[in-house]
């Protein structure tokens, strides 16, 4: 049974060897202290920080995270420290908030090595504080307990440290934030260092940077970013639009600074002297990472290395795979980046020898003109074929690569039709993403990469029924289409619901018209709905007015430093909201308040999945632009409206989808309704 401590209260320990998991919404530094019986820190030796992890019977993490796990042994720390305390720290010069009252609130849990959970403690009623502890352990008539505490400092590390008594506060707390600048911690949303013998550098004289502008319906937008670039919809009419992703990887982080617009000359990388051209973004090149995984057995002379799945550096497989599955994505934006490039380089000269050969009187005619045709002709031809053969090597890899990769995902990685998801169990912690499809670009052929978006949503989804431009899908009909949009909607909520632990995350659903009672099956059948679907506008103004409360009465409790006074009866879940046809049943009052959902709601624990066509809404008028930009925009069927941050490219999403006539959903969404029913009240 979890201890859920508020601020002031202490918990006995039966042991201890133990785990502090901590997690926020924005990367955060976690430091220890250890103190005397006279409560006083004796020296820099006696903390424990990403620049110096390990102190005996304490180890803390290396690199700003949203995520920590600390070690402690508290039986092997000195003979002479009676306290140690857990530390939470802001970042300086991250481009983070500045201040734990602008982030979601801090939850560190002790638990047992196994992750037994022992007792767990959210900071609540922070603001304008940049370091905090957290948590205090403290050694009382021989006996170990564990205290909430709380204390947050405006100033920082050093106020934290120098109220410990500590001499050198200044001076360690600038190391402290030194080491995590320099990259000796890494934020876990930067992209990780590729191994070196998995480095796809390009070969020389390949010139890079190609200019590459989006399709579908409209231009591409900057957009949010992975560990790396996670892509975002483009809107009709929509101005560029930049989310944060989570808090979002998921929103915001803005494309990455250094990065030169693609087809410019400044995007060409210059050749070391005598050495081939490295395309690798210099982001994928940090300093040391955090973990990396057994080194692969080296390659036969001649050959590439076999590819090996987790082969990225971090703290745990989930997060390995994680990393690897966006540096396949980065590898296959930069190589078709380069072959295009090289084409246009081939194109651009072919042109420019074709005029000065017209330009020559003297060989406008006759056999010396048709002769240095052919020759320029044949000279593009071998740049381009040169080009290709590059682009072939690359995507051989990725594809070993991939198949090595895509039967070790866990199941919120995976797609519907992997073998993983037979031997399903409902997890006990939230993974960090959840996949939402695949990604390709048309020179990729067969290869797709999984489409991973970080937990919690940070932006809302937008499933688009409408006329997507796509020849993969149904155009025609319009009830076909709005069947599979909903299809996908249920898909993804499953996907969500199965990813998280039991009682973390509920789906509610609007369906006006009742029109997607087919669809929507497998949530009803299987009972993981809290209540049935809401029919009629009085449903849709009863499911939006209750979630509105939530939000506001969740808002007040975290701004106030009151989130013990919550009603007993309110749910704090992760919600889900399925909105079907909108704006069917929805009036005036009903659309204010959906759109305050999708500004609000993710702050607090409410999301957004729309069902809807664009077109459906044209009386709204400009009215529910900032709706649409706010949303990330999916189709049911394969389109080309996704574009990277980095080389601009228009990525092709493909949904997932449950294969036709597989029961893989239900069961899945049977054993989270088996799952669900202790925790229900």
């Amino acid at each position: 049974m979890t201890a859920e401590l508020v601020r002031g209260q202490n918990h006995p320990l039966t042991q201890t060897r133990l785990e502090v998991r901590v997690s926020a919404g924005t990367p955060i530094v976690a430091a220890a202290t250890l103190s005397d019986d006279r409560d006083r820190v004796r020296g820099a030796e006696w903390v424990a920080h990403p620049g110096a992890p390990v102190l005996p019977g304490v180890e803390v993490s290396r690199q700003a995270a949203a995520r920590h796990r600390l070690a402690l042994d508290l039986d092997a720390l000195p003979d002479a420290a009676h306290r140690l305390h857990v530390v939470l720290a802001l970042p300086v010069g991250t481009g983070g908030p500045a201040r734990f009252g602008a982030a979601a609130a801090p939850f560190a849990a002790v638990t047992a090595p196994d992750g037994t959970p022992v007792a767990d403690y959210t900071v609540t009623g922070l603001d304008t504080e940049s370091a905090l502890i957290a948590l205090e352990f403290y050694r009382r008539q021989g006996t170990w307990k564990v205290r909430a505490v709380g204390q947050g400092y405006t100033g920082g590390l050093a106020d934290l440290l120098a109220d410990q008594g500590l001499t050198e506060a200044h001076r360690l707390a600038a190391a402290i934030h030194e080491a995590v600048a320099r990259g000796l911690a890494l934020s876990v949303p930067a992209p990780p260092p590729r191994p070196a013998h998995h480095d796809r550098s390009g070969q020389a004289g390949t010139p890079a940077g190609a200019a590459a502008h989006g399709g579908g319906a409209g231009t591409p937008a900057a957009l949010p970013e992975g560990p790396t670039g996670t892509p975002a919809a483009t809107h009709d009419a929509a101005p560029p639009y930049t989310a944060h992703e989570p808090a979002p990887a998921p929103g915001g982080r803005a494309p990455r600074p250094g990065m030169p617009s693609a087809g410019t000359s400044a995007s060409r990388p210059v050749p070391p002297a005598g050495g081939p051209v490295d395309y690798q973004h210099p982001r994928r090149r940090p300093a040391a990472p955090p973990s990396s995984p057994p080194p692969a057995p080296e390659p036969p002379p001649g050959r590439p290395a076999p590819p090996v799945a987790g082969d990225a550096p971090g703290w745990s497989m989930e997060e390995r795979l994680y990393n690897q599955v966006w540096g396949m994505f980065e590898d296959l934006a930069r190589t078709t980046a380069a072959y295009r490039s090289a084409v246009q380089f081939a194109d651009t000269r072919l042109e420019k020898e074709l005029d000065q050969i017209l330009s020559d009187p003297r060989s406008r005619i006759g056999g010396q003109g048709d002769a240095a045709r052919e020759a320029a002709r044949a000279r593009h031809g071998e740049l381009v074929d040169r080009a290709r053969a590059v682009l072939d090597r690359d995507l051989a890899q990725l594809t070993a690569e991939s198949d090595v990769v895509e039967p070790a995902l866990p199941p919120a990685y995976a797609r519907w039709d992997s073998p993983v998801w037979h031997g399903y169990r409902v997890p006990q912690e939230s993974p960090q993403a959840i996949r939402l499809g695949d990604l390709h670009l048309p020179e990729s052929g067969t290869l797709r990469i999984p489409f991973l978006m970080r937990l919690p949503l940070e932006r809302g989804l937008w499933i688009d029924s409408g006329r997507t431009g796509s020849s993969a899908g149904p155009a025609g009909d319009a009830g076909e289409r709005r069947q599979a949009a909903l299809e996908t909607a249920v898909g993804l909520a499953a996907r969500l619901l199965a990813a998280h632990p039991p009682g973390e995350c509920g789906v509610q659903v609007i369906d006006p018209a009742a029109s997607g009672a087919r669809a929507l099956a497998p949530l009803v059948d299987s009972g993981v709905l809290a209540v049935p679907p809401a029919r009629g506008a009085a449903g849709v103004t009863d499911v939006l007015a209750r979630l509105t409360e939530r939000v506001d009465l969740v808002q007040m409790a975290v701004r106030g430093g009151a989130a013990d006074a919550l009603p007993p009866g309110l749910d704090t879940s992760r919600q889900l909201l399925i909105v079907n046809d909108f704006p069917y049943g929805f009036d005036d009052r009903a659309v204010t308040r959906l759109r305050y959902l999708a500004d609000e709601g993710p702050g607090v624990g409410v999301h957004l999945l729309m069902v809807a066509d664009r077109e459906d809404a044209a009386a709204y008028g400009p009215l529910l632009d900032p709706l649409w930009r706010s949303l990330l925009r999916l189709t049911p069927v394969p389109d080309d409206h996704l574009a990277d941050p980095w080389v601009g490219h228009a990525w092709t999403y493909e949904p997932c989808r449950v294969p036709p006539g597989s029961q893989v959903l239900r069961q899945v969404l049977g054993r989270v309704a088996a799952a669900r029913r202790p925790w229900v009240p």
